[in-house]
């Protein structure tokens, strides 16, 4: 007999269980399956997170600032030029950067502004900080740059 209650005490369980995940407005597979799945998205918080069955998109938050040893090996710019019959001369749609070598070996591409651009030195390594693919500041042992 105690057998009976026990079927009948895990088959209400299991009702009740389905039930609240039907109810909860997701799909109740996933739901269900998310109760054993370990959480890795811990650190995001609720306001970035996607709503389900919205269409509506949120920002993607900004990812913190990169600091690492590197050495500048190369410059590059892209300008344009344009003379006015006047004899004015206009910089226009001016693109700095810099590509640094990190200790890992690996080359990385840096956009930044006309005066780091003059100002970083060749071959000097340092400490560059970056976000995204702009600068923040090459700082080394003689000067500290920033963008």
């Amino acid at each position: 007999m105690t057998k009976f209650y026990i079927y009948i005490a895990i088959a209400v369980f299991i009702l009740v269980s389905i039930i609240v995940l039907m109810l909860t407005g997701h799909d109740p597979r996933q739901s269900f399956l998310s109760l054993f799945q370990e959480d890795d998205d811990e650190d995001e918080d609720d306001e970035t997170r996607q709503p389900a069955g919205d269409d509506e998109e949120y920002p993607k938050p900004q990812p913190d600032p990169v600091i690492e040893m590197a050495t500048l090996v190369r410059k590059s710019d892209d300008r344009l030029r344009v003379i006015e019959s006047t004899g004015q001369v206009q910089l226009i749609d001016e693109k700095y950067e810099l590509v640094f070598l990190t200790r890992k070996g690996q080359k990385i591409k840096i956009n930044c502004s006309r005066e780091a651009y003059e100002q970083v030195p060749f071959n000097q390594q340092g400490s560059l900080t970056y976000k995204m693919n702009t600068l923040v500041k090459f700082k080394f042992y003689e000067d500290t740059i920033y963008n």
